[in-house]
Parts: structure tokens; sequence; C-alpha cells
């Protein structure tokens, strides 16, 4: 097949990672850990003088640095990718820093391929790092590492992006971080199908405990212990209740040291750099798509518009699902893994499996650059079957964003995807009208019950009998939190009351 010479392909990919308990152990920085992957992918692709031909590098944002702000106990770069850059030999023209989300990894492949598809790049690399293991294991030591490092260069520095995230609504009731968040949404989805909290928690380790096998085998995974149903749904000490219903073991781990890297480039180049055939892979379908305000969703258990964007990236590639070899998909919790197989009717224990790494809670890397290792571990995969198809499934936020990749060896010209069309779609779709200062009866739509130092507060997502709209609340009183932690409230009746610091439910 005769393809345009600005066709992109993935050339090279590579990874890196260091436990502390391991015997060399060295407590690299972020910036070090990047340079390791970003070498490993230059060294994957098999060409020659490929450092000094990037012309583009891209970054994803370390988790320390992705609030409103900055929290570096061990200091940091001023210009992270410009950093990695230096200590790979690199001399990029253009140096982007990406907003925050999980989505970023495949979302700057799509973007990045499409630049040079246009004739706008010619060899671009994408990398990202964490070492939140590090950055906690040394915080309050008097004698630690110094990760400062200023750099001079241009930046395309895209902000935090987090704004359309948050809102004084759902701050002030708790919603700021990841397991509180999500558990609203596992348990709105339990609504759905029937099941009561104790089959639904073992739903969620049948679903995991494969992932953790994946894991136990792979040698950048920060958990790397596989790990039985029972395991992963039994409450103990170590295994301690997060956020209703998620113990400890079901939820993304943060503490990493990780790094990882992808190196695209045109045809053209690839020839130019002596890359050999057998390294490309092409980027056959793609699609981001970004779903509805949380509160206003129609459906707090799903995220249609990741299904959305899975079908129009299989589009794209010219296949169906049946047609993929492989696949990870984003698993910092459940939900969002049952919400693509509940979208694309792929069994939670599908024998084709649903993660190359391990996933989240096992392999690790809760912050924006996990699905990078799911990139790197897809194009080896194709690189191995030549001529089949492998899926990944980036999500950000809080089933917010989602961006899909497919990948194989099989040529095909690049096509552009229907994004911004299907993006209309989805925001012209219907919302569900949201009241902030709610008062009188209601409903239990959805719930959780937070855990601070032994403290329980109950979160619930609720809709008011006099209008159906929807309001948020919390609950410290104890006879609804042992409803909550106990029972199966879905549905239950409770009174609320909105005051200047927020809503409150009773029973």
């Amino acid at each position: 097949m005769k393809l345009d010479p600005r066709t992109p392909v993935v050339v090279g990919v590579g990874q890196a990672a260091e436990r502390i308990a391991d015997p060399d152990y060295r407590a690299m920085s972020p910036v070090e850990l990047a340079a390791a992957a970003a070498q490993a992918a230059l060294d994957d692709s098999g060409g020659i003088g490929v450092a000094g031909a990037v012309d583009t590098i891209a970054a994803l944002r370390q988790f320390e640095i992705s609030g409103p702000v900055a929290n570096a106990p061990l200091g940091r770069s001023n210009n992270y990718p410009r950093s990695v850059a230096k200590r790979i030999g690199a001399e990029p023209g253009r140096a982007i820093l990406e907003i925050v989300g999980g989505q970023g990894p495949q979302h700057l492949i799509t973007e990045l391929a499409g630049e040079i598809a246009a004739g706008r790049s010619e060899v671009a690399l994408i990398f990202g790092s964490d070492a939140t293991s590090t950055l906690r294991h040394f915080a309050q030591a008097t004698d630690r590492p110094d990760f400062t490092e200023n750099i001079e260069g241009d930046l395309e520095d895209r902000g935090q992006g987090i704004d359309y995230l948050v809102s004084r609504n759902t701050v002030i009731h708790g919603l700021i971080d990841a397991p509180t968040q999500y558990a609203l949404l596992e348990n709105a989805r339990r609504a759905g199908t029937g099941l009561g909290p104790a089959e639904y928690l073992r739903r969620m380790g049948e679903l995991f405990a494969p992932f953790s096998k994946v894991a136990a085998n792979n040698p950048f995974a920060a958990a790397p212990v596989e790990r039985t149903v029972d395991e992963l749904i039994t409450v103990t000490e170590r295994n301690r209740m997060i956020s209703d219903p998620y113990p400890r073991l079901m939820v993304a781990r943060d503490q990493v040291n990780q790094g990882a890297a992808a190196l695209l480039m045109s045809i053209a180049a690839a020839r130019r750099l002596g890359v050999p055939q057998e390294r490309w892979v092409y980027l056959r379908g793609h699609a981001d798509l970004q779903e509805q305000d949380l509160l206003e969703r129609p459906d707090l258990g799903h995220a249609p518009s990741a299904v959305l964007a899975a079908r129009e990236a299989l589009d794209v590639a010219g296949i169906g699902v049946d047609d993929v070899t492989t696949f990870d998909l984003y698993s910092c919790f459940p939900v969002p893994v049952f919400n693509i197989c509940d979208g694309l009717s792929i069994a939670p224990d599908d024998p084709r499996g649903l993660t190359l790494t391990g996933g989240l809670p096992f392999f690790g890397g809760a912050g924006n650059n996990y699905s990078m290792h799911a990139v790197a571990e897809t194009v080896a995969r194709m690189r191995s079957a030549p001529g089949e198809f492998g899926l990944v499934g980036a999500n950000g936020g809080i089933l917010s964003k989602y961006s899909v990749g497919v990948y194989s060896t099989e040529p095909a010209p690049w096509r552009s995807d229907r994004s911004a069309q299907l993006q209309e779609q989805v925001d012209g779709g219907p919302t569900v009208p949201v009241t902030e200062h709610p008062d009188g009866p209601g409903t239990i739509e959805t719930y959780t019950v937070r855990r601070d130092d032994g403290r329980r507060t109950g979160i619930i997502i609720g809709r008011l009998d006099s209008d159906g709209s929807r309001f948020i609340a919390t609950t410290e009183d104890d006879g609804l939190i042992a409803r909550l932690t106990d029972e199966d409230p879905l549905g239950t009746a409770v009174k609320v009351r909105s005051f200047d610091y927020g809503n409150r439910c009773s029973p």
C-alpha cells in the first residue's frame, strides 16, 4: 500500500520504574525517570540520530504539580519538558506541558499524530513520570535529594485545566478527592444492576483479581502481587475501607516511581532516520470526548461519551470490538472499566483480558501518565502479533474525559475522527436540573461514606420529591450513616436542609 509520506507512526516506546525496596534503588527524580523512559523509546526505534531530529516534545504533569498549588517538597524543574529534552540530547523547537487528566497520554499522541499528518511536525516525543513514592519516602527526612532544576526555553504550558471539574457546590460537600467522587458513581451504577452491596463488591473483586495477576508479571509494576477475589473484597486493617464501596486494594495506587514515553514520526522521517519498518505501529483509530458536568448527568453510573469515543475510534480504524485482540481500559476504580464493558457489550471476564499493564491499583500510576504505559505495552504487543489490533482507553477527571487509541502494524492512511461533531451531540444531550439550596423531603440516588482520621461523613446525592431536581448533601447523623454503611440505602427517604455552610441530610 502506497501511503502519504506524512502518515504518522509510533516507532518507539519506553518505560522506567524503580521501587524503594529494590536493591538498586537510586531515588530518581521525575525528570530522571522520564528521561530514562524517553531514552528507552529512542533506543527502541532502532533509528540513527533520532534525538537530534525531535522537533516537538510534550509532557504530562506530575502528581505534585497537578493541583491549584504546586506541592513539590523535594523541588522540581521549572521547565519539565526541556529538562528531559536536555538529558537525552534533544533540542526541539516546541515544548508542551499538558493539562491534568488521565486522558492526556492518548490525547497527546492523537493530537501530535495529527500535526505530523498535517506536515506541521516530523518527529514528536511524548513522556510523563511520577516519583510520588520517593517524594513521600523523603518528605520528612533531613538528608534528602534536591530535584530543583532551572532550565531556559520556551514552554507551552496549557495550565491545569481543572476549572470545569470543580465548583463551590461540590467542594463544600467534600467532593475533593477521586475515591469519594468515584464511589458515588460506583454506587449509582450498582443501582442499575439490582445487586446488593455485598454482591456488587464481589463483582468488583472478580473484575480486578485478573488485573493483579497481570501486574504480578510486569517488571514495571509498583505492586506486583497477585490477589484473590477474597483478598480484594475483605476489609481488614491493611485493606481498610476508603470510601464505600472501595477497600484500599480497589483504589488506584498513587505511590509509584514510574516513567513512560512514546516516539512518533512521519513515514518519511522514519525512512530518513533508518527506523526499521518492523518497528512501525499505526494509530489506526482515535477519538477524544468530554462528558457533561458531574451533577447534571442523567445517569451518574455511566459516561456515554466514553463509549461514544470508543465506538468512534473503532469506526475510524474500520473494525468492530470483536476484531480487537488486546485492551487496556483505564482502571483507577472499577466503574470506568464497567462503563466501557457495559457500553461495548464486553464481558468483565472476557478471555482477551482488559489490561496489559495490570491496572492502576496494582501496576500503579494514579496521576496523568498511566495510559502511556498502556500504549507502550500495546505497541510492543502489536509488534509481536502483526496485523492484530489493540485498544487503549484513557480516562480523565471523574469519568469526565475519555481518549481512545486503536493500534496495529497493519498499514492504513491517516484518518481524522469526528470528535468535534460528536462533542456537540454530547453537549446538546438532556441534563438533570440541580438545586444548590434544597429544602424538604427527597430520596437517595447515590451515596458514599468518607473516612477522615476515623471520622465518618456521609455524602449523598439525591432527588427532591417536590420537583425531581438533584441535590448534594452531607450527613454526620449516626443513624443515617449506619444505614449507608450497613444496609442498602438506595432509594431511601431523607430530609435535606440548606445552610450557609452547605446542605445537610437527616433520616
